[in-house]
């Protein structure tokens, strides 16, 4: 992690920000009633709540720690490979498609929080380079166990319908479309090394 400071900073901060909440409700209140997507409120012009959604998370501690956890597993590589400016770019494209995809596909009045849309667009990242070396053994490998857990994903609004998965399906998009492009690149200069 200590080559990974964004990813770093972003847990930081979203845990921070989860346990002043937790320990002064009316803090939490507030964040939620500013930073919060609340799509009529992004219709009004409060774009900011696109990308601030990231940082707040339902009152329990599942939802917080799923992504934390899940940030925490997948974004230090990521990180290392990209660098940390374009993995925080990364990060707000995820979120804000994410968030898109919410306001757009989901209803008027749907209010939201949570980091899902840039964790999936982590996962889209992986896939995109699973994707790209799939004649190897390790990006089948890698292929198999991504589409394990993009299916349980999948299935979970079946089982929790209060998951925004509008924002689960734009951030794996953008990250895929992401990872791809920045995939590209490297397998150019591969090919160049063996000739």
């Amino acid at each position: 992690m200590s080559r990974a400071p964004v990813t770093t900073g972003i847990v930081a901060v979203t845990v921070a920000i989860h346990l002043l909440g937790w320990l002064w409700p009316p803090l939490w209140n507030r964040l939620f009633e500013h930073f919060a997507l609340a799509n009529w409120l992004v219709a009004d012009g409060e774009w900011w709540r696109m990308l601030t959604v990231t940082l707040l998370h339902s009152r329990g501690v599942v939802h917080v720690a799923f992504n934390m956890l899940a940030l925490y597993n997948l974004g230090p590589q990521v990180e290392q490979e990209l660098g940390p400016l374009r993995f925080g770019l990364l990060w707000a494209v995820c979120a804000v498609v994410g968030s898109a995809f919410s306001f757009y596909l989901g209803d008027l009045h749907l209010v939201a929080v949570g980091a899902s849309g840039a964790v999936f667009g982590l996962f889209g990242v992986w896939l995109a380079s699973a994707v790209c070396q799939r004649r190897t053994p390790w990006g089948r490998q890698l292929l198999k166990q991504l589409g394990f857990w993009l299916l349980v994903n999948a299935a979970l609004p079946l089982v929790m319908p209060n998951l925004a998965w509008e924002a689960h399906l734009g951030g794996l998009l953008a990250g895929f479309g992401l990872g791809f492009l920045w995939q590209r690149p490297k397998k150019a200069e591969m090919t160049a090394r063996s000739r």
